[in-house]
């Protein structure tokens, strides 16, 4: 599968990093370093501008090493980029820690995974009755149990 994709930033495309990642960094487009205060949230550009196929997405994720480290995630995680959006490609970054965190220009911020997706025809029933059992039934949140 290929995709078209712009780069207007200085940074170089999106590339794996190895035969098996499912995930392409992402870099700051950025002139100067910027830096995020406890608990801020900022809109981080890309400078990249893509066209994915009619049946993908592109999702959005943290980098496991800014978030362990630094407690710098993606807040909206993971962000859906749409086939059909053609704008700038921008990273919410948010810093859960308590120190302020400086992203250089040119710094790895997230990670870009494309997947394929289907549509569904929704099928409204009229009662939750007309639903299918399975074992697990309405079990939600920590219903699994810790093991």
């Amino acid at each position: 599968m290929s995709c078209k994709i712009y780069n207007q930033s200085n940074n170089p495309l999106p590339a794996y990093a190895s035969a098996s990642a499912a995930g392409m960094d992402l870099r700051a487009n950025l002139t100067e370093p910027i830096v995020l205060q406890p608990l801020e949230r900022k809109l981080i550009p890309t400078g990249l501008f893509i066209e994915l196929p009619r049946d993908c997405e592109a999702q959005v994720r943290p980098r496991s090493g800014l978030a362990l480290k630094h407690g710098i995630t993606v807040l909206n995680s993971p962000g859906t980029i749409d086939a059909d959006y053609r704008g700038e490609i921008g990273v919410i970054l948010v810093n859960l820690s308590n120190e302020p965190f400086e992203i250089q220009p040119g710094e790895r911020i997230a990670q870009m995974v494309i997947a394929k997706f289907q549509q569904v025809e929704l099928q409204e029933v009229s009662s939750k009755d007309e639903l299918s059992d399975t074992e697990r039934g309405a079990g939600g949140f920590g219903h699994s149990g810790k093991q």
